[in-house]
């Protein structure tokens, strides 16, 4: 029961496919418009600093992290980590993504209750989904039904939280797409162009999310066969 069942595949393929997808979207998106630079001329760093303050927001720090756009907003520090190439670049890609972090620390501030619930997900999920793999294991080896349906709920928690990833990140752009042309960090014609990455980088969430919930129904159906045959 706990052996490779050929099954799986056809639930784990379509979130695969869509994943390596996404990520060839994303990279070759963002490398499309990294040589081409904003009229104004401002890199990512610029862009996020002059997104916060059109917004009132004091006290967000943004800095440099290493890593191929590792870039993510620190709630806990109120801090912007902008990779390198989005740090210092001064470009649309640079300015787009660098403008959806600043969306984050906007939604922090106005208590976007989406984005709180994340936060408040991220540590039931570390844990459930570093233990579900562990409690199905055992259930099945141990034939019992109960800690494999146990197992099935920890690993329930990584499918709330990338359902609810979903809607934090596609607002964060709508803020980033809105508020750059706002606050004069892109001309309005450039906009489609620095948000076309934040278009992209969207599909992976959408395909975590995807994959989680195919993963989810297929423990669900082998979780019902194993029950019943243990009847």
């Amino acid at each position: 029961m706990i052996g490779f069942d050929p099954v799986y595949l056809l639930f784990a393929l379509p979130g695969l496919l869509l994943a390596l997808y996404a990520t060839w979207k994303t990279r070759s998106t963002f490398h499309a418009y990294a040589d081409v630079a904003p009229s104004t001329g401002l890199s990512g760093a610029e862009a996020a600093t002059r997104m916060l303050a059109a917004r009132g927001l004091r006290g967000v720090h943004v800095e440099p992290t290493q890593g191929f756009l590792t870039d993510h907003y620190d709630p806990g520090e109120r801090t912007l980590r902008l990779s390198e190439d989005v740090y210092f670049g001064r470009s649309l890609s640079a300015v787009g993504v660098a403008c959806h972090e600043a969306g984050h620390a906007i939604q922090h501030a106005e208590g976007y209750r989406p984005l709180m619930w994340r936060s408040a997900l991220v540590p039931v999920t570390q844990i459930g989904s570093s233990l579900s793999w562990i409690v199905l294991t055992a259930g099945f080896v141990m034939h019992a039904v109960g800690l494999v349906y146990l197992g099935i709920a920890l690993f329930a928690t990584a499918v709330v939280f990338a359902l609810v990833t979903l809607p934090v990140e596609w607002d964060a752009s709508a803020r980033a797409k809105q508020l750059m042309v706002r606050a004069g960090i892109v001309r309005p014609h450039e906009q489609p162009h620095a948000g076309a990455v934040l278009n992209a980088a969207f599909l992976t969430y959408l395909a975590a999310a995807v994959s989680s919930i195919l993963t989810l129904i297929y423990y669900l159906l082998r979780a019902g066969a194993f029950s019943r045959s243990e009847e």
